[in-house]
């Protein structure tokens, strides 16, 4: 097992590296192309603005190499919402490998933004990255944008309507959720992604 984090600049990815050594996996961060091609799974980590986090990559080299890796990728929150192809937050263009828009909650009666705490999962499809996770189990999110429902959503979350909480289509997947501090339904999900080959 050989997982790299791509350094992305995201606040959260020392919590993903000790998400990770809880399973006992060392995940290391890089940004050499090689050394990326090299591992088995890759990961996207995110905290923080999505034109920024793009910037980064695009500063460390990694924008035309993300696309071309073969192996299962992971994006986390703001990680995930670079997998998509435009993101309302400084109208970035990002990676483009998932089709659809990232996008603010709006503004409604009541809603809070961002939206953060713990919060349901309603399973939309059957795939081995939800295996032994079940409809209605909690995780935790802190974000302020979010992805509508798509062709590739694996799981939603409700919050002024339904949106992306999780999404895979070939060797990429993403979690809007955290799943380094998402407790039992994380580790399970990081367990799952490490247990997927391409």
């Amino acid at each position: 097992m050989d997982v790299v984090l791509l350094e992305s600049g995201g606040s959260n990815i020392q919590s993903v590296k000790a998400a990770f050594a809880r399973l006992g996996v060392e995940a290391c961060m890089t940004a050499d192309p090689e050394r990326i091609r090299r591992a088995t799974h890759v990961v996207l980590p995110g905290v923080g603005a999505a034109a920024a986090a793009m910037a980064t990559l695009k500063s460390n080299g990694l924008i035309d190499l993300i696309p071309t890796l073969t192996q299962p990728l992971l994006g986390v929150c703001v990680g995930m919402q670079l997998l998509f192809e435009h993101s309302e937050e400084g109208d970035t263009r990002c990676l483009g490998l998932l089709p659809g828009v990232v996008r603010r909650f709006d503004r409604v009666a009541g809603l809070r933004i961002p939206h953060m705490g713990w919060n349901q999962l309603t399973i939309a499809a059957p795939h081995p990255l939800l295996a032994g996770i079940s409809m209605g189990s909690y995780a935790y999110f802190v974000h302020s944008y979010h992805a509508a429902p798509g062709p590739s959503t694996l799981a939603t979350c409700d919050y002024g309507g339904a949106f992306a909480a999780v999404v895979g289509a070939g060797n990429i997947f993403g979690a809007q959720l955290h799943p380094e501090r998402s407790a039992l339904v994380g580790s399970r999900l990081l367990q799952n992604f490490l247990s997927i080959r391409t």
